[in-house]
């Protein structure tokens, strides 16, 4: 960025690396920014398309813990995926201003598309722009500008065009980017391969998993239909559930109380750590643990568990490592797009990790046939009921019709007699 004052201008360059041309046009060009002021008297100004108070944050799935409903949020976000879009949705943004790149084109995200679907529009802004755009700040947006504090600053609306050319990009080098995947995977699991194998040290619980079933929820795509669909497993087995970070947050929106948290504490809100469940602050192999900061200020006392791999990877190893009997998954990231979604070029921890735990690791969506609804039974039940003693009570008033002709044909013969 570049900042020279000139007869009252600031003037802001465009330097990002690797942006993409559908994303930024202006890239390398010098955007003027402004006070209203300067315009003519004569000038008039046009309405915005979009105006309201910020919430900003560098760090989307901490933004979003309280995130406020209405609003115009501020995002630093790459890429922006199906689960973050959708938890955006949820909170009714009016719009979003990323100052990051929306969509790289590295690989195919339904993110953006999804939003644009629900109508909430999307911007893209320099870096220089997140600086400014402050949550609490009252902003206006036009078709290529934002105005905070009578300061303009420069944007460019992403269109569904910019979607499908992006996802079409994406695709074609979609190959390429499963042989890197792959290459990865297998790297670091040859590296992992003895952490898998060794004992993992278990940190003390007050929660029995022993013989008994566990079900593993983590926020990933399709995380609130796979709860839906987990309702009538969770009514008749009664599982101890355990809420990978923000999957304790899902548990509890369901209506269920999470028996177990584990993670980095990144994602998780306050409601839920003070739920009363079993905390596990998912460390590096070598005892570093930064969630257990987030912990300590809120007075709360957690485990430290060193594991490698995800915190969804360190969940399965505890519940299977403590003899749970099965362990059933809700919202887990299974393919190659869901870990590039999570930053991560590879899955070789998930991959040993699954190797490991064997037949006893389901998915939910594997259980879903097994398991009816309750209520369903419920129903059939009383219908069963009410089918016999209807059929009954036919039967009762044939058998007195039958009887009383009977008794007719009786009298008269004895009549005859």
């Amino acid at each position: 960025m570049k900042n020279n004052k000139d007869k009252g201008k600031i003037y802001i360059e465009y330097r990002g690396k690797g942006q993409n041309k559908a994303n930024h046009e202006a890239k390398g060009k010098s955007v003027s920014i402004m006070n209203w002021s300067s315009l003519s008297l004569f000038t008039s100004k046009p309405l915005p398309l979009c105006k309201g108070k910020v919430s900003a944050g560098e760090i989307t799935k901490v933004l979003l813990r309280k995130l406020p409903i209405g609003r115009i949020v501020v995002l630093q976000h790459r890429d922006i995926d199906e689960v973050i879009a959708q938890e955006l949705i949820d909170h009714k943004v009016k719009a979003i201003i990323n100052c990051r790149e929306t969509m790289s084109g590295t690989y195919p995200t339904q993110g953006p598309l999804l939003l644009l679907q629900h109508n909430i529009p999307i911007w893209d802004a320099d870096l220089s722009a997140f600086d400014i755009l402050v949550t609490d700040s009252d902003i206006a947006i036009y078709e290529e500008s934002i105005v905070c504090k009578e300061q303009v600053i420069a944007c460019k609306a992403f269109k569904r065009e910019d979607w499908l050319h992006l996802h079409q990009l994406a695709n074609a080098q979609a190959e390429h980017l499963l042989d890197q995947f792959i290459e990865n995977t297998l790297t670091y699991a040859i590296r992992e391969k003895k952490a898998v194998m060794s004992p993992i040290p278990q940190p003390s619980l007050r929660t029995d998993l022993e013989g008994k079933h566990v079900m593993i929820v983590s926020r990933g795509k399709g995380y609130k239909k796979d709860l839906l669909a987990a309702k009538a497993f969770i009514q008749q087995v009664r599982p101890i559930l355990i809420g990978v970070d923000g999957g304790a947050d899902a548990l509890m929106e369901s209506g269920y109380q999470p028996h177990i948290i584990i993670g980095d504490m990144d994602s998780v809100t306050d409601q839920a750590l003070y739920s009363g469940a079993d905390l596990i602050v998912h460390a590096y192999t070598d005892g570093q643990a930064p969630g257990m900061a987030r912990i300590v200020e809120l007075g709360l006392h957690a485990q430290i568990f060193p594991c490698f791999g995800t915190s969804e990877d360190a969940a399965l190893l505890l519940a299977f490592e403590n003899r749970a009997e099965w362990l059933v998954t809700v919202g887990a990231h299974t393919h190659m797009i869901d870990f590039m979604e999570k930053g991560r070029g590879g899955m070789g921890s998930t991959l040993l990790v699954r190797m490991k735990i064997g037949a006893r690791l389901v998915d939910i969506k594997s259980m879903e046939l097994l398991y009816q609804p309750p209520s369903l039974h419920g129903k059939e039940a009383w219908m069963t009921v009410l089918l016999s003693l209807l059929f009954v009570g036919l039967a009762l008033l044939q058998t007195r019709w039958i009887a009383k002709q009977i008794s007719h044909v009786v009298g008269k013969l004895g009549g005859v007699e």
